[in-house]
């Protein structure tokens, strides 16, 4: 993600999406976690998103969720039999597996849209129809985008031109390469990939893991999905009972808008002017109605008694 730990007066590591800049202030503003030593040297842990946890632990591997994870994909990776047989076991679409640390760790969204990208796989392909071929080459591309990444400290200005990493962000409309580059959520999570270079083949009728909550949700809202901490569900939530109140907002308006059809068209304007300014004033309006006719009724009975008493 976004966090790193940071340490005064060392070089930060210039990945695309690196919290903190070496003219920053220190600690950053984003700082998280901040360690002063006896010696002097001091480090903190940033992390804009804040989805990262510290937790102070005497034995971390032994301890979820470190405990819960699968094999490095960089130092302890599976061998090519090992991992053709997996694949071919999972139901599930390949860039879900890819995202599942627990099955391998590691890999994380931008690194499996770019695996996917150089092995020709669609992200929503199910691991289980992978052929052997298509298999091998996605070990490959694991090994190769991993290894490079690491080397080059994760400065993303010394990825390959070809990558494609340089053409992901922002979700807008792009081309690689003379191919169009489009945005669908797979594992939850935006993902880019070129339909023209990956396609999808026989049934799509896979596993999906994820967050179908918070897709749902978005169907809601109308919010587009965005790598941010989801951004969160209590949003959405409150989204969804703000439609409701506006809904019944409607449906107490409906009686002015009855009433405005069937007054004058002079009236019309004026009335629903101040309608706006004041919805009480239907109210209002009818109580001086009420009075005007209590009023003429009143008059009314004064006139009979005494054209009584005149008669008599």
């Amino acid at each position: 993600m976004a966090g790193a730990i940071y340490i005064k007066g060392v070089a930060v590591t210039k990945y695309k999406r690196s919290a903190v800049k070496d003219e920053d202030e220190w600690p950053s503003k984003y700082s998280k976690f901040f360690i002063e030593l006896d010696d002097g040297l001091e480090l903190s842990f940033t992390d804009k998103r804040r989805f990262a946890k510290v937790r102070l632990l005497k034995d971390p591997t032994s301890v979820p969720p470190i405990s819960e994870l699968g094999p490095d994909a960089l130092f302890e990776p599976m061998t090519l039999e090992k991992f053709t047989e997996s694949l071919h076991k999972r139901k599930t679409e390949i860039k879900a597996l890819l995202l599942d640390q627990s099955y391998i760790s590691g890999i994380g969204n931008w690194v499996a849209d770019e695996v996917l990208y150089q092995a020709r796989i669609h992200p929503r392909q199910a691991a289980s129809s992978l052929s052997d071929a298509s298999c091998s080459t996605l070990y490959k591309s694991i090994e190769e985008v991993i290894q490079l990444a690491v080397e080059v400290d994760a400065d993303s200005s010394r990825f390959p031109l070809e990558w494609l990493f340089h053409f992901r962000w922002g979700k807008k409309p792009g081309k690689i390469s003379g191919n169009k580059i489009d945005f669908i959520t797979a594992g939850g999570r935006t993902t880019a990939y070129v339909p023209e270079l990956q396609k999808l083949s026989g049934s799509i009728d896979v596993k999906e893991t994820g967050k179908p909550k918070r897709q749902a949700s978005k169907k809601v809202s109308g919010d587009d999905d965005t790598e941010k901490p989801t951004d969160g569900e209590e949003g959405d939530l409150g989204n969804v009972k703000s439609k409701k109140g506006a809904k019944a907002g409607v449906k107490g308006r409906k009686p002015a808008i009855k009433k405005k059809s069937e007054e004058s068209d002079e009236d019309n304007d004026s009335d629903a002017q101040v309608e706006k300014k004041n919805p009480g004033n239907v109210t209002n309006r009818k109580q001086v109605g009420e009075e005007k006719v209590s009023k003429k009724r009143v008059q009314s009975n004064q006139t009979g008694r005494s054209s009584k008493r005149k008669a008599k």
